[in-house]
Formats: structure tokens, sequence, C-alpha cells
């Protein structure tokens, strides 16, 4: 099994962040190692393992993170112009919890 960095370092306040947006069930924040020029991360608080494992009990966490997302979003694109949001799954999804990533401008190489 994967490890989960956001339980065990974000959530937990082992690894510190930069917050852009929080809500009673989600944090979106600044990537600690971010792969594009603007690189935002978006998780429940709660663990959930991925977006294809999502269960009906989760379903108001879920609207809740995809309104959070949204808000991250427009605001990216409303700075920079565009955005990208992406979510990865099985051997894509390095961390065993669900995240968006809100990205905007070139890859960082």
């Amino acid at each position: 099994m994967k490890s989960d960095f956001y339980c065990q370092e974000v959530l937990n306040g082992n690894t510190r962040v930069e917050k852009v947006y929080e809500t009673e069930n989600t944090l979106v924040y600044h990537h600690t190692r971010p792969s594009y020029e603007v690189h935002i991360v978006a998780i429940p608080k709660k663990h959930l393992d991925s977006l294809t494992k999502v269960r009906t009990v989760d379903q108001e966490i879920i609207f809740e993170l995809m309104e959070s997302v949204q808000n991250a979003a427009a605001r990216v694109e409303a700075d920079y112009g565009a955005c990208r949001i992406i979510t990865n799954l099985g051997e894509y999804q390095e961390s065993s919890h669900l995240h968006w990533h809100i990205v905007s401008g070139e890859k960082i190489k």
C-alpha cells in the first residue's frame, strides 16, 4: 500500500503548508514541491483513498471539496488567465489520499 502524505504529514501538522483556502472538511494549499509555476493542492480532511473509491456516504465531503477546487481554480484563472485541474489514479497516484492539483503556467523541469 502507498503511503498517505496528506494524513501523515499535512493534516497532522508535520509538514507546514501555505494555505490558500480552508473549510471545515477541506484544505487547499500551495504544493510543497511544485511541478508548475503555480501549483496548488486541494484535499479532503477526511481520508478518502481516491476518486474511484469514493462512497455514497462521502458525497457531502466530495461536494465541499469540489467547491474548494472551484474556488481555487477561479482565483488562479483570474490571476493567470488559465489553469488545469488534475487528479491521478492507480499507479499515477503517488499518495493514497484523494487530492486535486490546480496548476497554471509552465511545468518546472
